[in-house]
């Protein structure tokens, strides 16, 4: 009890407040600007969805806008921006369980905030979807396997002992995910960030195939982390918080 009184108590600290506030931040960012790219091909390419530079175009977009969403709030919350980012890390025992709850909060109000402001300009804000020839297991399968990218690449950008610049870091993360989005924009909507999904979803009124959004990438986050931590490089030496977002720190 005493345990879990000290977590709870460590979740509601001036720092920890700072951090979701940055989560906030930094995921209406990311989604307004991802979200507003795909809103954007649709209004200049009628049948975006059959034009390979619109699949471009957005993939470009999220890859910046991960990069600077990443780079703004990496020294204030670590940087995750992503319900499955922050679930990969609290796996790894990088984050609390309370502060991660925290955390999804944030990012799911940042994310519901950006699509009801994209809405206000009387557009429609598109959703994640998969295609009627592909099985939901498919598609969870599809964004595991991103996602599995996309977390172990932020695990070994955080990771001090790699000697990364501080900038490229967040580039590589955004990199990834353009890559990413690239190959799976026709058949998932390349999310691999459920409070992106979630966000979509709500302002639109649809909940279809979701559960697709938050399976697949919270079990490749998970995966992520215990491989990186625990095979690939395991560390030697005691963990600790890195301040106050879960990065990787060696004490």
């Amino acid at each position: 009890m005493a345990s879990l009184a000290s977590r709870l108590q460590h979740s509601v600290t001036p720092n920890a407040l700072r951090s979701y506030l940055a989560e906030f931040l930094s995921t209406f960012f990311f989604v307004f600007a991802a979200a507003g790219a795909a809103m954007s091909t649709r209004k200049m390419v009628p049948d975006a969805t059959s034009d390979p530079s619109s699949l471009v175009a957005i993939a470009v977009a999220n890859a910046f806008a991960l990069s600077v969403a990443v780079y703004i709030s990496a020294n204030i919350s670590g940087g995750h921006v992503n319900p499955a980012v922050t679930f990969g890390m609290a796996v790894g025992g990088h984050i609390s369980i309370p502060m991660s709850i925290f955390y999804w909060i944030s990012q799911m109000i940042g994310s519901v905030t950006a699509c009801l402001l994209l809405k206000f300009t009387n557009q429609q804000v598109p959703t994640h979807g998969i295609p009627q020839e592909m099985t939901g297991f498919g598609a969870a399968v599809l964004e595991g396997v991103m996602t599995f990218g996309l977390v172990y690449t932020v695990y070994a950008a955080a990771d001090p002992r790699r000697c990364v610049h501080a900038a490229i870091g967040p580039l590589a993360i955004g990199l990834m995910l353009g890559a990413n989005v690239m190959a799976s924009g026709p058949f998932t909507g390349g999310s691999m960030n459920p409070a992106y999904s979630f966000g979509s979803a709500v302002v639109k009124g649809s909940f279809r195939n979701q559960a697709v959004y938050w399976i697949g990438p919270f079990i490749g986050a998970a995966i992520a982390g215990l491989v990186y931590d625990n095979v690939v490089f395991p560390l030697q030496v005691t963990e600790s918080l890195r301040g106050i977002g879960g990065g990787i720190v060696a004490v």
